[in-house]
């Protein structure tokens, strides 16, 4: 895709992951993803290449890092948004102590696409105890980082 992708571009890529299984550091429509696996898929199929080369990550990543690795990512690589809208990231905190650990899509209409362990790529509401643990919101860029 070329130019400015729009909120509905983000979304119409996005839920073509939806029954994707879950599967730890994977990043393949159909085959596996974890909640960063489906953001990295999205971007590429956006941009044609991710923006970094990502190294392995343990499932207790977040709770051994002394920084907040995935919200300093979406800082360098994603615009800051201030409201939520349609096509719209958003990192996702367990406590208030504790690193950025999930992320996912949102869709509108008060619904998030994300992934899950022991879960597929599924659209969720986004009832109040999911609210209460957004750590931050960005919106993709116009173009691929670097243009």
């Amino acid at each position: 895709m070329s130019g400015k992708p729009t909120g509905e571009d983000v979304i119409a890529l996005a839920q073509t992951w939806a029954g994707t299984p879950y599967r730890h550091q994977g990043s393949m429509k159909g085959v596996g993803c974890d909640c960063l696996g489906l953001i990295r898929g999205v971007w590429r199929e956006l941009y044609g290449s991710e923006p970094e080369v990502l190294q392995p990550y343990s499932m207790d990543w977040a709770e051994v890092s002394a920084r907040d690795p995935l919200l300093e990512a979406a800082r360098q690589h994603f615009r800051p948004a201030t409201q939520l809208e349609p096509g719209t990231l958003m990192l996702f905190r367990w406590k208030p102590d504790v690193p950025a650990k999930h992320c996912g899509i949102y869709l509108g209409a008060d619904r998030f696409l994300h992934a899950y362990e022991r879960h597929c790529v599924m659209a969720s509401p986004l009832v109040p105890q999911w609210r209460r643990k957004i750590a931050g919101l960005f919106n993709f860029p116009f173009h691929k980082a670097g243009d």
